[in-house]
């Protein structure tokens, strides 16, 4: 096999069963022709003398007894889920406020019309307790120790600003939470002191609720840091006490938290779907989702596919329409169907194969109702971890959609097909900056795949990084030959670095895109471009593979394809961007430029995660738990 046949087929990115079966295949350890190929085979002969000299030089070296005691291989894991643990809920403490409090017993019913003092009404928290997130019962006792006075409260009635706010926090199904996290009960005593108790302790449910809408809305109600070593998100910063601070003074509450939610448009397009969705029937057609037909098979789910069709005959050629119509309820999948089929997985963006699979099925029966009011909510609670305003211009990788776009004032300059992590190398979930381009990269291979998969193929052929283009250097920087290591001394911890040069073949094509952070993700080129002709595609092992890669670099650098072509032929060089903000995004439902909701399928499951999350965030915050 030449170098450059060899080279290319350690960066062919193919489904894998695991890691360590990826490079087997890579370095020969796939079938026994492909490894005869590699490395022919010596005549029988020679083959066993060769042996022997083989294992006497290992004894000589003490190895062949380290080969016999040698554990498994040691592996470094993919980052991994955990079971959600809500924040609890801690009793505000009160005390800073009533320990300087001079109670009173009884206020007449003359000073009860007159209004009613702050600190007189203090004594009504008196075994009141009142359950609310650590920060947010911080918050509480430190505002009020400061401001000694209503918020919510003229008089001894709740004035308009609680009304307003009431009304805010009941509708806050709209953004897709629930309501029932914000309730306030309402002061119903009309006696004095039990009226004088009642207003206090409103003021002060009122102020801990309007909190918690405040902070879910601005930064959603789940830590998505909690769910999985694949979310990666700062925590934003939030002034609580300053909020009540805004919130006593504003004489239009509404108009404030109302900006506290996502101010974008995508966020807009998803409350407007979530309405949508509320007020339409569920239309949806129950198909056999594991369906599987080909031409001349036959099934009693024919039927129903063929009426989804016909929804959209619109859409179809003359001759398809009169098929369908001929053939409507025919169970028998006859030649004549397949142009028909076709042309509905072309509309849907799938390869146009004629074969009824599982992903013609969900293209054709599309999401139930339930379904998607349930992934809108989701991605609503997603957009909570974004930054408020998403920036422009800007990239959007969105992973169930296997695409990303450059986005400039909202219009999409570029969109591209991509290929992400495989499900045993999944791709994060964060949000970062570009900075540079490299051309003719050189490919610096992660620890994880030195240590999971090629340590393995290195302890039995010591010199096939030699073969295969790669390049070693020691803990010093200095090259050394990977046959001169003895790689059985080491574990999960490898001292050495190892790269591939720059090549036709590289793994990472003839260009990368950076955009640094801890996960050692990044865009790039690759040489494997049949990929991008399937309709799922999750193979590699995290970064994004680029079906137009070019065409990225040219508009992060806000230049030309030309220019990116030109420096492409001048050899290893790299080039500085504009700061661009890139998201590294994971929505299955997400809008279209023009404000349609599209969605996708999960791929990672992280959805049913979420929900978890939520649910564990929500049965906390229940009364009496």
């Amino acid at each position: 096999m030449s170098l450059t046949a060899l080279a290319l087929s350690l960066s062919v990115g193919v489904p894998e069963a695991s890691a360590q079966g990826f490079f087997e295949r890579l370095f020969g350890g796939g079938s026994r022709q492909a490894r005869q190929q590699e490395f022919p085979a010596n005549p029988p002969a020679k083959r066993l003398r060769n042996e022997t000299k083989t294992v006497q030089k290992a004894k000589n070296r003490r190895q062949a007894a380290s080969l016999r005691k040698a554990k498994a291989a040691p592996q470094i894991s993919a980052p991994s889920y955990y079971t959600y643990k809500a924040e609890p809920l801690v009793a505000v403490d009160f005390s800073s406020l009533t320990h300087v409090a001079t109670p009173i017993v009884s206020i007449s019913h003359e000073a009860a019309a007159t209004g009613l003092r702050f600190d007189e009404a203090l004594a009504g928290l008196d075994e009141f307790e009142l359950l609310a997130e650590k920060d947010i019962a911080a918050a509480l006792s430190s505002y009020y120790a400061e401001n000694r006075s209503f918020i919510w409260i003229d008089g001894t009635e709740p004035n308009a600003r609680a009304f307003e706010t009431l009304s805010v926090l009941s509708e806050a199904a709209g953004h897709g939470l629930d309501p029932a996290d914000y309730q306030v009960g309402f002061p119903l005593s009309a006696e004095p002191v039990g009226r004088r108790r009642d207003l206090i302790r409103f003021e002060m449910a009122l102020s801990a609720r309007a909190l918690r809408y405040v902070r879910d809305a601005t930064r959603g109600r789940i830590d998505p840091n909690r769910i999985s070593g694949y979310h990666d998100f700062p925590a934003k910063p939030l002034n609580l006490a300053g909020v009540l601070t805004i919130l006593a003074r504003t004489n239009a509450p509404r108009a404030y938290l109302e900006t506290r939610h996502p101010r974008n448009p995508q966020y807009r397009a998803l409350q407007a779907e979530l309405k949508a969705l509320e007020t339409v029937q569920d239309d949806t057609v129950s198909v056999d989702p594991g369906l599987l037909l080909k031409p001349g098979q036959s099934s009693p789910e024919l039927p129903k596919l063929l009426a989804l069709i016909a929804r959209d005959a619109g859409a179809l050629g003359g001759e398809d329409r009169e098929t369908l119509a001929r053939l409507a309820a025919s169970e028998v999948y006859a030649g004549d169907l397949v142009p028909v089929i076709k042309a509905a997985q072309q509309r849907a963006g799938l390869k146009p194969d004629g074969v009824v699979g599982p992903r013609t099925v969900r293209a054709l029966v599309g999401t139930s109702k339930a379904e998607r009011i349930d992934k809108v909510k989701i991605a609503l609670e997603q957009l909570r971890w974004l930054p408020s305003q998403l920036g422009s211009p800007r990239v959007f990788i969105n992973q169930p959609a296997f695409t990303a776009a450059y986005i400039d004032g909202e219009t999409e300059t570029l969109k591209t097909r991509v290929v992400i992590g495989a499900a045993a190398t999944q791709t994060s979930f964060f949000y970062d900056e570009i900075e540079q381009v490299d051309y003719n990269p050189y490919w610096g291979v992660p620890q994880s795949i030195i240590v999971n998969e090629m340590l393995p193929r290195l302890r039995r052929d010591p010199g096939c990084l030699d073969r295969a283009g790669y390049e070693v250097f020691n803990g010093k920087g200095k090259r050394i030959p990977s046959s001169s290591v003895n790689w059985w001394r080491y574990g999960a911890n490898v001292p050495y670095t190892i790269r591939q040069t720059p090549s036709e073949a590289n793994a990472l094509g003839e260009l990368k895109i950076l955009f640094p952070n801890e996960h050692a993700i990044y865009m790039h080129d690759t040489p494997v471009k049949h990929l991008f002709e399937r309709d799922g595609r999750a193979f590699s092992h995290g970064c994004i593979r680029l079906q137009d890669p070019r065409g990225m670099a040219a508009a992060v650098l806000g230049t030309s394809v030309d220019h990116v072509a030109a420096k492409l032929k001048q050899g290893h060089s790299m080039e500085k961007t504009p700061k661009v903000p890139v998201y590294v995004a994971y929505f299955t439902a997400w809008p279209t430029p023009a404000g349609t909701v599209e969605y996708f399928d999960d791929v990672y499951d992280r959805d049913s995660r979420v929900r978890l999350a939520i649910d564990a965030t929500e049965a906390v915050r229940a009364p009496g738990s």
